[in-house]
């Protein structure tokens, strides 16, 4: 069987539907349940639904043959996999947002607060600037308010959480977009079979 990890929520439908569309699909998937794993059996596939900053974890130890995952998360946990295709949607950035009159203190360290701490602290030292990291999970946009932090460094798609909490993108770091992942062994073992999902795949984008 192709175990196929996906994302859990916006994009992990999104990438159902393409693949639904070149013939992987599982009926069961858009019925109102609970289950995080399904099969069909006459199509040879399985879907595994996980968290989003999950999918390379279970693609690089061999849970599931491929995934797809946003390049942040790549950028991030830095798996050990094959990145096949950019699938060009989920299209965001990284960015360092701070408030609208931000002016930087170079006397002291930047106070950034952030759940992307490799890629923070990869940013922060290709530019020689001493920071200090502050690790948050959710509602980053308070922190600067609060005084938490000077600054964070977040994913920004359309910008609107920002303004609506007085916020600017100060800096854009990288393009980020959806990225289709493979197991490097399933990608030698398996490679006709994923081969055609990704030639598939690219023939309807």
């Amino acid at each position: 069987m192709i175990n196929i990890a996906l994302p859990k929520g916006r994009l992990g439908n999104k990438v159902y539907d393409l693949l639904e569309k070149i013939g992987y699909e599982s009926s069961e998937i858009k019925e109102d349940n609970r289950k995080l794993i399904f099969e069909n059996q006459e199509k040879n596939v399985r879907f595994l639904l996980v968290k989003p900053s999950d999918v390379g974890v279970y693609v690089e130890k061999g849970s599931a043959d491929i995934g797809v995952v946003g390049r942040d998360v790549l950028l991030e946990e830095n798996p050990d996999i094959y990145e096949l295709m950019d699938l060009g949607f989920g299209k965001c950035k990284f960015a360092i947002a701070g408030p609208v009159n931000f002016k930087e203190n170079f006397d002291r360290p930047l106070v950034v607060a952030t759940k992307y701490l490799n890629v923070s602290k990869r940013y922060f030292d290709s530019i020689n600037r001493d920071v200090e990291l502050i690790k948050l999970n959710g509602s980053i946009e308070i922190a600067p308010i609060l005084g938490l932090s000077d600054v964070i460094m977040d994913i920004v798609e359309t910008g609107t959480t920002l303004k609506e909490n007085n916020l600017k993108v100060l800096k854009t770091i990288e393009d980020i977009s959806a990225r289709f992942i493979t197991n490097k062994s399933s990608y030698r073992f398996k490679n006709e079979e994923i081969e055609k999902i990704v030639k598939s795949i690219k023939e309807i984008l």
